[in-house]
């Protein structure tokens, strides 16, 4: 399956070599099932695992444990990430290699845009043995 802009049917339906402009705008944000955590996804390839997403964290929300099953990079927009290795700050970016766990935190709450190679597969609680959908 190709790739697709999850809930833009506009611009799924266009030809496979046609350019896609999102208005992110537009998008709807969609709960992750993590308390205070919402998604909105730019792009997804199921075949491969591809995903972009941009991701809104209220204060003090906590993403549990969880491996990057390939690199993971994140581009703070507005607030900070944290984890016990560090801080990713506004403006600057953070990437995580294949294998990498932690848990993750925004304590003043964040925006932050993310690519995935592969979705995330969690560790714990609840969602653990799932992936980031």
């Amino acid at each position: 399956m190709p790739a697709i802009t999850p809930l833009a049917n506009d611009l799924n339906a266009l030809p496979p070599l046609a350019s896609r402009y999102v208005d992110v705008e537009k998008l709807p944000w969609k709960p992750t099932g993590f308390p205070g955590i919402d998604m909105k996804v730019l792009l997804r390839e199921e075949e491969t695992g591809l995903l972009t997403a941009l991701f809104r964290w209220e204060p003090g929300a906590v993403l549990p444990l969880h491996e990057h099953v390939e690199i993971e990079q994140t581009w703070v927009l507005e607030g900070s990430i944290v984890d016990a290795e560090g801080e990713t700050t506004v403006g600057n970016f953070s990437w995580r290699p294949k294998g990498n766990q932690h848990r993750a935190t925004a304590p003043n709450g964040a925006l932050v845009l993310c690519f995935f190679l592969k979705p995330n597969r969690f560790l714990e609680g609840p969602a653990a043995g799932t992936t980031l959908e």
